[in-house]
């Protein structure tokens, strides 16, 4: 395990990186501010394909740069800042040069329309934008005459600018750099000195409701998040990472960025559309240390390659089957690992309910699988355990300096919404009060929206969506989470969402792409007929699904590949 000398109290002390963060309890630039320095010529991030990379040296020498920028252009410490892009290392590189200079970085999805983008943009008082081409191909047109200019997140070239800024030229920005630092930047010739309590960021995402709000994250709430990040799945220097998760969207933004960054590994960024067959390629190519994804990953890697394996009444036997099952287990992790580059050693998913088949196979043959529960307005961590002490269905226990507790619950399943509090909970929503109120109780608890119970032994287990729970004809809490796993689990569906319509449940399905290549709509409509059937009986009575509607057109999604669901009835 490698060793890096940490300044603690005027003294030299030898820590081991998981060490560091259990006797250390600063700002996370800190942290960074220290594996920079001892990193110098390693490489820290990566365009996945391209030439585009930094050194940590070189991360910091351009971030010195851009604070030279944001001087001449009159950027004040507090000032807001955004970016609008695709995946890149020039993404890592905007938002730590943002955060360094004591100005605020506003997350905008570059997968939000025009308009919408340029509406957050006014919202959060933006002043400078560093904006990506897929982004800027459409944002051009609209009107973003409040900022003071626009730089392109490929070169950070200014794209437009007011025509009162006198905009300065790459010579100048390099006199005023080389004037700092005569001698070419050093190790030792940055500090960052940040105040932990301070707005870090405001984070704009759809989530549930599809308007977006702004999510106001302290620097206390990111630090926190990275301590407890590498407490529960450390990561060592030189590991390496495939980003695939959007950077702009918490659950990417601390699992493919900052937290891995702090632990001095070095991260690879896919900036084109992460298709399965370009993550395969990339994990293939890279062999990640850890892996950190949504569940509709995994569970489309399960469907495809092992589910017509697994589901052979032959292997069903043997799956069960003293001595052979073990050999049968062992081919299919060794399978599962070899797709991910083969060595994957923690695999972290979030963001959403994996399908209960899929968790329990993975569980059964010891893949390194953990699932967490978190949320924009904690930055995103509230729950997690390392792979060993994962329990099944559930989403682990809090996270140090986190709390969770069951508002009302159910005198009989011990369930009700989910309420949490701690370090990592967000500061309010921006300009928004009526929001912030509705977020918390009158004793400072903030309401997830989601619904659960937690066990003896603090591991969290949710139910589903407050908003998305039905209530049945004799008052029963019907949660469409629970009956949608087990009809995605039919032939030929490809995902699903259950739906009410004058007090009956319909489910709404998007055929697999197999099964709609090979099969004419009368052959679909008779073969969700028979899934019905399969489902209703898998299912209690008064949650019977009353017809199954095929959709022609996948479900929109939000930025972490769940259903919108407010878009159907």
């Amino acid at each position: 395990m490698r060793k890096i000398d940490y300044l603690c109290a005027g003294k030299i002390i030898k820590f081991t990186n998981s060490q560091i963060y259990k006797s250390m309890k600063h700002h996370y630039l800190h942290y960074l501010q220290e594996v920079m320095k001892h990193q110098w010529g390693d490489t820290a991030v990566s365009d996945y394909g391209e030439k585009q990379a930094y050194t940590f040296g070189q991360m910091a020498e351009e971030v010195e740069r851009l604070h030279v920028l944001f001087e001449k252009i009159g950027i004040k410490a507090g000032d807001k800042i955004a970016i609008a892009s695709r995946n890149c290392a020039n993404w890592v590189v905007a938002y730590l040069a943002i955060q360094t200079y004591k100005a605020v970085v506003v997350s905008i999805l570059q997968d939000f329309k025009a308009e919408d983008i340029a509406h957050l943009l006014r919202h959060s008082d933006a002043k400078l934008l560093f904006v990506g081409p897929y982004v800027w191909k459409d944002l051009q047109h609209q009107d973003l005459s409040q900022l003071t200019g626009v730089l392109s997140m490929e070169d950070f070239a200014f794209l437009r600018a007011q025509e009162s800024l006198a905009i300065p030229t790459y010579e100048e920005v390099s006199a005023a750099f080389k004037a700092k630092f005569p001698k070419g930047m050093q190790p030792a010739d940055f500090h960052y000195d940040i105040d932990p309590e301070a707005l870090a960021l405001i984070n704009y995402t759809s989530g549930s409701t599809g308007s977006p709000k702004g999510v106001m994250i302290s620097g206390k709430s990111l630090s926190n998040n990275v301590e407890n990040g590498l407490h529960i799945l450390p990561v060592e220097p030189g590991q390496r990472v495939v980003s695939m998760l959007p950077l702009a969207h918490m659950f990417g933004q601390l699992s493919d960025f900052l937290y891995p960054l702090c632990a001095g590994a070095h991260i690879y960024y896919l900036t084109k559309t992460p298709t399965p067959t370009l993550v395969l390629k990339a994990m293939s190519e890279v062999h990640p240390y850890i892996v950190a994804a949504v569940p509709l990953v995994i569970e489309k890697i399960h469907k495809k390659k092992l589910d017509p394996l697994l589901s052979k009444p032959v292997m069903k036997f043997f799956w069960y089957t003293p001595i052979v099952m073990n050999i049968i287990r062992n081919h299919v992790k060794n399978a599962l690992n070899k797709a991910f580059g083969g060595q994957v050693r923690y695999f972290l998913c979030g963001g959403a309910a994996m399908n209960p088949l899929v968790e329990k196979c993975l569980l059964d043959v010891h893949f390194p699988l953990t699932i967490g529960f978190g949320m924009t307005e904690c930055g995103p961590l509230i729950s997690g355990n390392p792979p060993k002490y994962f329990k099944r269905r559930s989403c682990g226990s809090p996270v140090p300096n986190m709390e969770a507790k069951i508002d009302n619950p159910d005198p009989q399943t011990g369930e009700g919404e989910i309420l949490v509090r701690g370090e990592n909970v967000m500061m309010g929503y921006y300009k928004n009060e009526e929001a912030t109120r509705a977020a918390f109780t009158e004793d400072g608890w903030m309401r997830t929206g989601d619904l659960g119970y937690i066990d003896k032994h603090q591991n969290i287990f949710i139910r589903g969506r407050i908003k998305s729970m039905i209530l049945g004809a004799s008052g029963q809490n019907i949660y469409p989470e629970e009956i949608e796993d087990k009809l995605n689990n039919q032939v030929g569906v490809g995902e699903s969402i259950v739906v009410e319509r004058e007090g009956k449940l319909i489910g709404l399905v998007f055929p697999d792409e197999e099964t709609s290549k090979r099969m004419s709509l009368e052959e679909l409509q008779a073969l969700m007929k028979e899934n019905l059937q399969k489902l209703n009986k898998l299912i209690p009575g008064y949650s019977q699904v009353a017809d199954i509607e095929i959709k022609n057109e996948p479900f929109e999604k939000t930025p972490k590949k769940s259903i919108k669901r407010f878009l159907y009835k």
